[in-house]
């Protein structure tokens, strides 16, 4: 028999990088937690990992930007275990590049998983959790959702709207008994960067103009379960993502600086001639 009273999650995204460690640390706290993505590999190597671990965990095969799909591994979880506690909407793509270069396609794709994929969701999990007078949806947005970031313009774009969905959503469901936290990582070594779309230049020239300690995702879910352990609107993390955060609102003309030479030394290492 389920047990009432342990804490139910639903990941995305959870195959590998950041949801994965969620679901590690979540496991390791005696939640039940069912991981869900479109990687059918990378969902069966993590159902391996935590069993040799002793652990359990539910798996769910998974392509957030069918709403109906999304609508299905939330009912099913609520029909299981009788209570969802916790939505970690994490699932992402990225795309780099110039605008100028970018295809509608490879746009809708950008805003279909990043931004449509966390609403699903959102409005699968929010009416439960309304019902249930209690629940947490924690959607992962970016550092770069708080600030601009050229060359990952479409992915800050689908970061951005994310920001706004999860804290206008937090105002609205406080006094429904549903929290909200919207997460704001900088960069974590994740297999985001080896699955990105890159237009223009390689993954590695990307993280060799990375200026900081790219973070293990295991830091970052200890990171974010802090923050949803206070409820923090936005949890934000490592230190850097803070301080740019405050240099763009303070002082923006210092960081379109910086911006600036971001473009001129990628433009430098382009495989293809930047547009006229």
């Amino acid at each position: 028999m389920n047990n009432p009273h342990r804490r139910v999650a639903i990941v995305t995204g959870a195959a590998a990088g950041i949801g994965r460690a969620l679901c590690e640390a979540l496991i390791a706290r005696g939640a039940v937690v069912v991981a869900a993505d479109a990687d059918a590999a990378g969902l069966a190597t993590l159902a391996d990992a935590i069993d040799a671990g002793g652990g359990r965990i539910g798996t769910a095969l998974l392509d957030v930007r069918d709403a109906t799909a999304v609508q299905s591994v939330v009912d099913s979880t609520l029909a299981a275990y009788g209570r969802l506690d916790w939505m970690f909407n994490n699932a992402g793509i990225t795309l780099v590049g110039e605008v100028a270069d970018m295809s509608l396609d490879q746009w809708d794709r950008t805003i279909d998983v990043n931004l449509k994929g966390i609403l699903h969701g959102v409005a699968a999990a929010y009416p439960i959790m309304i019902k249930q007078g209690f629940g947490h949806i924690v959607n992962t947005a970016s550092g770069m959702g708080l600030s601009p970031s050229p060359l990952l313009t479409a992915y800050s774009t689908t970061k951005y709207a994310v920001m706004g969905l999860s804290l206008g959503l937090r105002a609205e469901a406080k006094a429904l008994g549903v929290k909200v936290s919207v997460v704001c990582p900088g960069f974590v070594r994740t297999n985001m960067f080896a699955s990105a779309t890159m237009i223009g230049a390689t993954v590695a020239d990307l993280i060799d103009k990375v200026p900081f300690r790219i973070r293990d995702a295991a830091d970052c879910a200890r990171a974010i379960l802090k923050g949803v352990d206070r409820n923090a609107g936005i949890i934000m993390f490592p230190g850097y993502v803070r301080f740019f955060w405050w240099v763009y609102w303070l002082a923006p003309g210092l960081l379109s600086y910086f911006d600036q030479q971001k473009m001129s030394a990628f433009r430098r290492v382009s495989r293809d001639k930047p547009p006229v």
